[in-house]
């Protein structure tokens, strides 16, 4: 393969890969309804689980996660420098939220974002879930988790790495995140945003 081929090929790669709606996938494992169907309308592992089903939002989360995870992982093992790590994680994080597969509607990229910040450098990945989970945990609402750590992460990538490429990369995802958590968010101020576990109505 052509060397000018290998970071455009890696990026679609990671889109694609990106793209695979574990959320549709588990509920057709488990005999659920389409995730698109109830809740939120979300597929994701937060709206998997209003179906009372924990299984299938665990495989749901593990799934996106791993996506994430795998893409960053490969393009580090084969060294790419960090505009071209950057845009990689960007093309799997973007295929989560506007999935080919899903007709461009897709998840809020949470547990992905996780899996990239994982693979990126496991102890900015580490405290952003800690964040994430402290949140979570602590008030039970998912998208106040999701949003506190969207903004943790950039912070977390600047102070750990530097202000570099891969840096603005997690900047760009973070606010993507904020942007798709923007009628939660409204919801949030409202006092109508469910907690985590509310069955599906």
């Amino acid at each position: 393969m052509p060397a000018d081929l290998t970071v455009p090929l890696a990026i679609l790669a990671a889109y694609l890969l990106g793209s695979v709606p574990f959320a549709v996938i588990s509920s057709r494992l488990f005999g659920l309804a389409d995730p698109r169907s109830y809740g939120s309308g979300n597929p994701g592992a937060t709206n998997v689980l209003r179906s009372g089903n924990k299984a299938a939002a665990i495989f749901t989360l593990i799934g996106d996660a791993a996506k994430g995870w795998l893409a960053v992982f490969l393009a580090k093992a084969a060294a790419f420098e960090p505009t071209a790590l950057g845009l990689v994680m960007l093309a799997v994080f973007f295929g989560h939220l506007f999935p080919v597969f899903l007709k461009f509607r897709g998840g809020k990229g949470v547990a992905t974002a996780a899996g990239v910040l994982l693979a990126l450098d496991p102890l900015i990945g580490l405290c952003t879930l800690g964040v994430w989970l402290c949140i979570a945990l602590g008030l039970r609402y998912s998208s106040l988790a999701a949003l506190c750590a969207a903004v943790a992460a950039p912070l977390l990538s600047v102070w750990l790495r530097g202000p570099d490429a891969v840096s603005i990369a997690v900047g760009i995802m973070a606010a993507a995140l904020i942007g798709k958590h923007w009628h939660n968010l409204q919801r949030l101020l409202a006092g109508s945003e469910p907690r985590i576990g509310a069955k599906k109505k």
